[in-house]
């Protein structure tokens, strides 16, 4: 009994000293680390669109669902550059996590449609898309301890659930262009957040609009 106390006293000062080792590194770092890991999670997530584009069935393409079927897509958000630089650094902070934490649960459906999805890379495409969970958690992560430094409104989260089930088809084609879609909304969502995250590092830096 003795011996668990003192270990869960330990696990205890660990997570106690990260939190404070967190906290003491400058807005500036963080967005650095942060823009670093969206920029990997956006380039991952294209790489493996290119990845299923080989050998990915004509027919597919033509019953692609539409851009605006995306669960994400009522979230109202910058549609260029130009407008993400009149928005608040908090509710910029707020709109990048109101998206991550929207996939949490259409990548477990990704993850495990992944492991028997019929194609000649189906191997390459779940060890990614595992890759993609772990760098989307670790900025998820990330841009909690950002929130907490930003003030309320970084922190606040819009609902933005995932009604699309666990099945994504029981035919060859069907699961194929689930799968396919699903994985083209998260990229297009990647790309949003990883464009947030630059806007915050540049103004945080202090540089000119013109050269974020």
């Amino acid at each position: 009994m003795a011996q668990r106390h003192s270990d869960g006293n330990k696990l205890l000062m660990t997570v106690l000293y990260m939190v404070a080792a967190c906290s003491a590194v400058p807005i500036n770092d963080l967005l650095d680390r942060a823009s670093q890991r969206s920029d990997r999670l956006h380039s991952l997530s294209t790489t493996l669109s290119h990845d299923l584009d080989f050998n990915f069935p004509p027919i597919g393409r033509m019953a692609m669902p539409r851009p605006s079927m995306c669960h994400t897509s009522s979230l109202q958000t910058p549609s260029d550059k130009e407008q993400a630089l009149q928005v608040s650094e908090s509710d910029l902070l707020s709109l990048a996590r109101s998206l991550l934490q929207a996939w949490a649960d259409p990548l477990v459906v990704l993850s495990t449609s992944a492991n028997t999805l019929p194609h000649p890379a189906q191997s390459t495409i779940s060890n990614k898309i595992q890759e993609l969970q772990e760098h989307t958690k670790s900025l998820g992560d990330g841009l909690d301890i950002l929130s907490g430094k930003m003030g309320p409104a970084a922190q606040l989260i819009s609902s933005l659930p995932y009604r699309g089930g666990n099945d994504i088809g029981q035919d060859r084609i069907s699961k194929l262009v689930n799968f396919n879609f699903l994985l083209s909304c998260f990229r297009r969502d990647s790309h949003k957040i990883d464009s947030f995250l630059k806007v915050l590092r540049c103004r945080a830096a202090k540089l000119r609009p013109e050269m974020c």
